[in-house]
């Protein structure tokens, strides 16, 4: 049986734990062990450690972090969005993914929405080529909203795209 996951806000002392984690879980070779990875879609970085200090020290955002026997496995960045509690930066351990940690790590960052940040709805982009983790979503009660964003093409820390029709598709979820 798989020990118990445990939960805390990330430190600054996590930083470089998480970026090797969240770039594991999308990027490369090694994040072809789950079935999260955007490998086939872009080349790159995921992240960087300037970008998630900055999540982690940010006054309106935070990092969740998910540990089982000691070791980080997961990670979610929540931002207080205002009208609702943005979900990003969600990563499992690739070999990990499929063992029902995604799916507690999501009712914790729901949790943290809801009763923490006191609003009443989730919302997350996903790239809208992401079919198979957009069902994902959905089976949790993510509803595409029809609004999408532009992939951020002029920024080489969101890495190198491999097709030119990337576009996020933005999903929401009430909390009550």
């Amino acid at each position: 049986m798989n020990a118990e996951i445990t939960f805390r806000t990330a430190t600054n002392d996590d930083v470089p734990a998480l970026v090797a984690l969240i770039e594991s879980a999308y990027r490369g070779e090694v994040s072809r062990a789950g079935w999260t990875t955007e490998a086939d879609l872009l080349d790159g970085q995921r992240t960087d450690e300037h970008e998630v200090l900055k999540v982690v020290r940010g006054p309106r955002s935070r990092v969740r972090v998910a540990e089982q026997d000691g070791s980080v496995v997961a990670c979610v960045r929540i931002d207080d969005a205002g009208d609702a509690g943005y979900i990003g930066m969600f990563a499992v351990r690739p070999t990990l993914q499929a063992s029902g940690i995604g799916r507690q790590l999501l009712a914790e960052a729901e949790r943290v929405i809801r009763e923490e940040l006191r609003l009443t709805r989730a919302r997350m982009t996903v790239i809208a080529q992401r079919e198979t983790l957009i069902a994902w979503y959905a089976r949790r009660g993510y509803v595409v909203t029809g609004k999408r964003e532009p992939f951020p093409y002029h920024d080489p820390r969101a890495g190198t795209p491999r097709r030119a029709d990337l576009v996020f598709e933005v999903l929401e979820k009430p909390l009550h």
